[in-house]
């Protein structure tokens, strides 16, 4: 375990458990109200480490080494940024008296697909996709054929699209079997599910502070692999479907309490609403908010976070677009073009200590017209590569 001295401090403290480039910006942003920041990741030089006032680098799966570092420094929160936390550690924390955000139950939920699905249709009775869950590959073809294909394949544990793949016949049954070891997280048991053919995709960003909830204008996105490459605010929907969308967000967040931000993603269809999954944090197609409102995700987290006011300004329309690596290099540089900075766009470093393939190392966003800036976002990214 890496750590540097104990700052003391009368300020409010936040432990970030993830302190990648989502927790560098909730941690910018947690600065600029003095709140002290520990930053904690599994490598070294994480981008939120290279700001927090300390930083610590241990295996985050490890239960002893967190609950260590949280009765070290005794933060008045702790705020999870990532899916791979030990959560008998997290659950322990609350027990002992500390403040988990959301709290650690909802973490829990979503945390892992087969509680947060069953949580969502069992439950609170939200529609859903047809789902089977299976943990051999006897199962997924039994599965398969049940749901009729293509069907959608996903460890039930995992984060940024690792592991998920579409299978459309049971000649790619296999190759999904084996993409799904590729998971950051539990890739024992799947979750199989029915492919909607719905007509687009959206996360609505939803903000609780303890007294009223928000709701971001909605954010389409375009995902590859199940990973997020671009993303525009707002996406234009009928008043039925956004009132549908808004009444799902409510219904899942008030389930699952606490305060923060919440990314609600969502299948739309005509004006039929589908609940996707839900992360009890910033959501990277959310990064699209640091250009489009006056107040981002990651402020609009620290906020509700804190209890506060969380009114925003929407400056307009905007978009984001993540500059994903080709190469691999211990020793990163990436050479934009001049032109990714005008008056109404500019490009934004994460600061990762490594680049490997296909690793996000960067975004560039944009305000004006969606479709002219997605084309300008696709083409000043594809000068970076």
């Amino acid at each position: 375990m890496v750590f540097t001295s104990p700052l003391k401090s009368n300020s409010k403290k936040i432990v970030l458990l993830g302190s990648g480039e989502l927790g560098r910006e909730v941690a910018i942003e947690a600065q600029r109200l003095g709140i002290e920041v520990v930053a904690v990741d599994r490598y070294e030089n994480a981008p939120a480490h290279l700001i927090a006032h300390r930083s610590y680098t241990v295996d985050m799966m490890n239960r002893e080494k967190l609950l260590e570092i949280i009765e070290r420094e005794r933060p008045d929160f702790i705020l999870p940024e990532i899916e791979a936390i030990n959560i008998e550690a997290l659950l322990e924390l609350e027990e002992r008296g500390f403040t988990v955000i959301p709290n650690a139950s909802a973490v829990h939920k979503t945390m892992n697909r087969k509680n947060i699905r069953k949580f969502a249709s069992e439950e609170l009775g939200l529609p859903t996709s047809r789902y089977i869950f299976v943990q051999s590959f006897d199962e997924l073809r039994e599965a398969s054929k049940k749901l009729g294909f293509p069907v959608v394949i996903k460890p039930v544990m995992s984060s940024s699209g690792h592991g998920q793949s579409i299978a459309k016949s049971f000649e790619d049954l296999e190759k999904s079997w084996e993409i799904a070891k590729e998971a950051r997280g539990d890739s024992s048991e799947l979750i199989v599910e029915e492919f909607i053919k719905f007509d687009y995709e959206i996360t609505l960003l939803t903000v609780r502070n303890g007294e009223e909830t928000l709701f971001c204008e909605p954010i389409g996105h375009i995902q590859e692999d199940g990973d997020y490459i671009f993303s525009w605010q707002p996406m234009e929907m009928s008043e039925i479907a956004k009132k549908r969308a808004i009444e799902v967000g409510k219904r899942i967040t008030d389930g699952l309490g606490g305060k923060g931000v919440f990314g609600v993603e969502l299948f739309i269809r005509g004006d039929e609403v589908f609940f996707s999954e839900v992360s009890p944090r910033p959501h990277d197609t959310g990064m699209v908010t640091m250009i489009t409102q006056s107040q981002s995700e990651f402020a609009l987290h620290i906020r509700a976070v804190l209890g506060l006011p969380i009114e925003y300004t929407f400056y307009g329309s905007g978009v984001s677009g993540a500059f994903k690596t080709s190469k691999e290099s211990f020793s990163p540089e990436i050479d934009v073009p001049e032109r990714a900075f005008s008056k109404n766009s500019y490009f934004r470093v994460f600061g990762k200590p490594e680049a490997h393939k296909d690793r996000r190392m960067g975004v560039y966003l944009a305000l004006g017209e969606i479709e002219r800036e997605l084309k300008k976002a696709k083409d000043i990214l594809k000068e970076i590569n």
